[in-house]
């Protein structure tokens, strides 16, 4: 007969086994995505050259603020309200959300397609490759989110790993063309195919035709959560077009070299960020009282991870960094102070963001969103303009800290409006 301590601790030891088993998926996956884009980066640098690279680089950031709109439309909702479901309510969901995601892909696609062919010069041919296949980047990224969802990290990973295997081919095949467009179009090509494998994981057709009951019947999650995502990503996409406007397209290269060089930490980062959320929620459901000292350990710890990293590329030998970026690496890294400041700053705000997460406090997490993009955007472009791309990390470093403050003083008030007026929890079917 087993003991009163027993039926206690096994459901506990159950518990700690799942939370590893989510971590460590998440972990994977993350890393899997992460060096892949390492890879990719540090690839087209040495091949293309600073001013080429910034070109890239620039495709690569309007990527980032569509996906974030794919993700904020399509699959956000989707992870909230179809996560552990029965598996017919997943798969018709699915169905839906990826069908929403080709959907915003092919539209904004079409627009990339035609601004490139507008125009032209070096700029053009590499938004015209993003358009053609910028649906099935969206794509995969949707089936990523979709295995999530359903407790299956580890179709997830094989998922990320089919597009880092397809990269290999498409990318010796790139750098015999020698273009921009030629490398975007491998790297896009790549995610296209690992799209299709994502299908014969899931056995699942994407419904574009259904994408607009999707919308409508998400609109309450998904706009909120398409303005919140977009708006850093958006600041970023916004920071870099003035970055090359105001100092050079080489000074986009600069900063995407430098970020490269986090991109090993940023990587544990973000596949942290898949678990922190719920352990907020589970730590302010059973010790309120501790949430915010769970929150000051989250993001401190992230903070103090980034500036040890940035030390440690500080030490490295020039030639290791030569090796990786090839002729960016010396203006590269003349950033790593800023950029690591900026990233530390960034981490440390990550705490506050997964406890206002976790108390439902959307209106004062847009606000914060809202105001560290605006902050990001200022001080990119006027450091730029006081300083060139110096100037521009230093300011974006300040943005990141001064945006981090803010983070944790709407916590604290959420904090204390929580303890004066609980809300019961509520959940979403």
């Amino acid at each position: 007969m087993a003991t009163e301590r027993e039926k206690t601790t096994a459901p506990a030891g159950s518990a700690r086994r799942a939370l590893v088993g989510r971590l460590s998926w998440g972990l994977a996956d993350q890393a899997a995505s992460s060096v892949s884009n390492f890879v990719v980066g540090g690839y087209v640098a040495r091949s293309l050259g600073v001013s080429a690279f910034g070109v890239f680089s620039l495709a690569w950031v309007t990527y980032g603020v569509v996906l974030n709109v794919s993700r904020g439309l399509a699959t956000d909702p989707l992870v909230v309200r179809f996560s552990g479901v029965p598996d017919p309510a997943w798969r018709a969901a699915v169905a839906r959300s990826t069908g929403t995601a080709l959907g915003v892909g092919a539209a904004i696609g079409a627009v990339c397609l035609a601004g490139g062919m507008v125009l032209g010069g070096r700029v053009g041919p590499a938004f015209a490759a993003l358009g053609v296949l910028l649906p099935g980047l969206l794509l995969q990224d949707a089936w990523r989110f979709s295995f999530f969802a359903a407790g299956a990290g580890r179709k997830a990973f094989v998922n990320d790993v089919v597009w880092g295997v397809a990269l290999v081919p498409a990318m010796l095949v790139a750098a015999r063309v020698g273009s921009v467009a030629a490398f975007v179009l491998a790297w896009s090509a790549s995610a296209t195919v690992a799209a299709g494998y994502g299908y014969l994981q899931s056995g699942i057709r994407p419904r574009t035709a259904e994408a607009r009951g999707w919308l409508r019947e998400q609109r309450d999650l998904g706009y909120r959560y398409l303005v919140e995502n977009v708006s850093l990503s958006g600041a970023s996409q916004l920071r870099a077009y003035g970055l090359g406007a105001i100092v050079g397209v080489g000074a986009v290269g600069a900063v995407r070299g430098a970020e490269l060089l986090l991109g090993p930490f940023l990587a544990v980062l973000m596949g942290l960020s898949l678990v922190t959320v719920p352990e907020a929620a589970r730590v302010l459901r059973q010790a309120p009282h501790r949430t915010g000292r769970f929150c000051l350990l989250l993001g401190g710890g992230q903070a103090v991870g980034a500036l040890l990293w940035g030390a440690a590329l500080l030490l490295m030998p020039g030639r290791f960094g030569e090796l990786v970026l090839g002729g960016v690496w010396h203006s590269s890294s003349q950033l790593i102070v800023q950029i690591t400041l900026g990233v530390a700053g960034a981490g440390l705000g990550t705490g506050a963001a997964a406890g206002l997460r976790a108390l439902g406090a959307a209106r004062r997490s847009l606000r914060c969103q809202l105001f560290a993009s605006a902050c990001y955007v200022g001080g990119g472009l006027g450091g730029a303009a006081a300083a060139g791309t110096a100037g521009s990390a230093w300011g974006v470093a300040a943005a990141t800290v001064g945006g981090s403050a803010v983070w944790w003083l709407q916590l604290r008030s959420a904090l204390r409006e929580h303890h004066r007026h609980p809300i019961p929890e509520v959940r979403t079917s």
